[in-house]
């Protein structure tokens, strides 16, 4: 009975703490001839973007992280750059891998599975997609989407991750395909990174 009662609490604790910790998969395109100019940049707001209250929240976050690349907002001259940013957060797929699967049966999750939940609950995937364009030219040159799953419908909370993620290394170099893990900051505020390691094909 005492055995029973241990592995019950271990599982509760499990599934309020998570035990796969914070991870996140980021794919990059254009990395071999990202971001060669003046890392000066201005954000290009969609009008819902305009209209979000979230949204403020959103890029003040990302203007602090590239402010640790070198990257500023121009505010006295043209910038060099303009920086689209996408986000959207939705139901998630339950992905199965098989070692027996052939063709189109075969297929890797498109983001890290959430955290184990002993009571379920609905998961959520969470997608945050940048990308730099030449200001003069109008040539995208560097994109990049990181995507996390979690048991949390709000993007708010997602997007730190998702942010520190995408820019963990700036700009990823090749292979396109990353699992970023991540340790969550004890006061609430953006992740540390763990590791970065290239995902296998």
């Amino acid at each position: 009975m005492a055995k029973a009662i241990l592995i019950c609490a271990a599982l509760v604790a499990a599934s309020l703490t998570g035990c796969a910790g914070l991870n996140a998969d980021v794919h990059t395109a254009h990395p071999s001839a990202a971001l060669q100019g003046e890392r000066t940049y201005t954000i290009a707001r969609t009008p819902s973007q305009d209209a979000s209250a979230d949204h403020s929240q959103f890029e003040a976050l990302l203007r602090n992280e590239l402010l640790k690349h070198g990257f500023v907002v121009s505010t006295d001259k043209p910038a060099h750059y303009l920086l689209s940013i996408a986000y959207d957060t939705r139901p998630a797929t339950v992905g199965v891998t098989a070692t027996d699967c052939a063709g189109d049966e075969c297929g890797r999750p498109t983001a890290p599975a959430p955290s184990f939940a002993l009571f379920g609950g609905r998961a959520y995937q969470h997608a945050l997609s940048l990308r730099f364009f030449e200001r003069a030219s109008g040539v995208e040159v560097y994109k990049v989407r990181a995507t996390s799953s979690d048991r949390d419908a709000d993007p708010l909370h997602a997007m730190p991750v998702l942010v520190k993620s995408a820019l963990a290394k700036f700009p990823f170099d090749a292979p396109p395909d990353w699992r970023v893990k991540l340790r969550a900051d004890k006061t609430g505020g953006v992740p540390d990174v763990v590791s970065v390691k290239p995902l296998q094909p």
